[in-house]
């Protein structure tokens, strides 16, 4: 098995902690090992033939410096000089395995899974499925009707630990469809996490995203290694498209199998209650010199080495660092990626 790990996000609803430079998956959110570490230290146990971190050129050295420390498996960096999404990324890994037939483990680098034991005999299961030819993803069992997640159908009788074949996948519902998902029993949370067979993904590539296909298989093949100047050329013809929407939610070969291993994709400051633990009156406070809370209900603090105090407020987000600060109700913290947008319309490239 190889393991790629998707790692060029921005986090741009983590802003103004998240940065280009410095995204959340390199960041320290937990405490101790950035999300990038823990990620890789979490598939160690399936050891794997090998790693590769797909990730972007501003991103690609601290990436590599963070990463020094594993010398058990061979890790290798990949720097896209463009984004392109995800397909290209997945296509690019397949791609350069050694054996037409070896499975593929594609994660994101920025998610949190508690029960490392349980998430790598998930990727166990999914390898043997994989390794019949199916695409495998992970769906995640819901706990609540979440909102801000991607869900995944199977058939309403499905039950056990699968794999399942896939009805259909449906982009992030509004409340009242997610409880309705919540309800039916036989839908999951999308992770975005995948298993298959490198010649099995580029099959399906060629299926589905001929183009894509086509700009592969013109590439010189080589031990698993290609020169900068043809990744450079690679990626300056190919279209941007996820590997969701242009092969999985088109494919017939595709199944899940159901994961309860504690996830959660820290998408936004709203999420961290779900991955550490508050006060009473449910406030967070990290990175901050002290806290005073009077008053205070469901409150989040990144206190940039400050006191922080919060006085007959609730629900509220607040982010300082050296040069911005955010406040935002914590109902809208998914929109925290349009204050970003706005930064980029206006030309203020120095706080992205």
């Amino acid at each position: 098995m190889i393991i790629v790990i998707l790692a060029g996000g921005s986090g741009t609803r983590f802003w103004p902690l998240s940065r280009l430079r410095h995204p959340k998956q390199l960041m320290s959110v937990l405490g101790g090992k950035s999300m990038l570490q823990r990620t890789v230290e979490r598939v160690l146990p399936l050891a794997p033939e090998r790693i590769l971190v797909i990730t972007n050129r501003l991103q690609a050295q601290e990436s590599a410096e963070q990463l020094a420390y594993i010398t058990t498996v061979p890790i290798e960096v990949i720097a896209e000089p463009v984004g392109r999404n995800t397909a290209p990324a997945v296509g690019l890994a397949a791609f350069l395995a050694v054996a037409p037939e070896t499975v593929m483990a594609v994660l994101p680098a920025d998610h949190v899974i508690p029960d490392g034991e349980e998430f790598c005999a998930v990727l166990r299961r999914g390898a043997i499925a994989a390794g019949e030819g199916k695409l495998v993803t992970l769906g995640l069992i819901p706990t609540r009707p979440e909102t801000g997640y991607g869900y995944i159908q199977v058939a309403a009788a499905s039950s056990g630990a699968g794999p399942f074949p896939v009805s259909r996948f449906v982009e992030k519902p509004d409340l009242k469809r997610a409880e309705e998902f919540v309800a039916a029993g036989n839908f999951y949370w999308n992770s975005g996490m995948f298993l298959w067979r490198a010649d099995v993904i580029l099959e399906e590539l060629g299926r589905h995203l001929p183009d894509l296909h086509a700009a592969l298989t013109s590439i010189p093949l080589r031990e698993g290694r290609m020169e900068p100047e043809e990744l450079e050329a690679f990626y300056a013809g190919v279209k941007g498209e996820s590997i969701d929407v242009g092969v999985m939610e088109k494919s017939d070969r595709v199944t899940m199998i159901p994961a309860s291993f504690g996830w959660s994709d820290v998408g936004s400051w709203s999420a961290l209650p779900e991955v550490l633990e508050g006060d009473d009156n449910g406030n967070i406070v990290i990175n901050a010199a002290g806290e005073v809370m009077t008053d205070a209900r469901g409150c989040l603090a990144y206190g940039g080495g400050k006191l922080v105090a919060f006085l007959g407020v609730k629900d509220l987000i607040v982010v300082e660092t050296p040069d911005a600060l955010l406040v935002c109700h914590r109902d809208r913290a998914q929109e925290v990626k349009g204050i970003v947008g706005e930064l980029e319309r206006r030309g203020l490239k120095e706080y992205l």
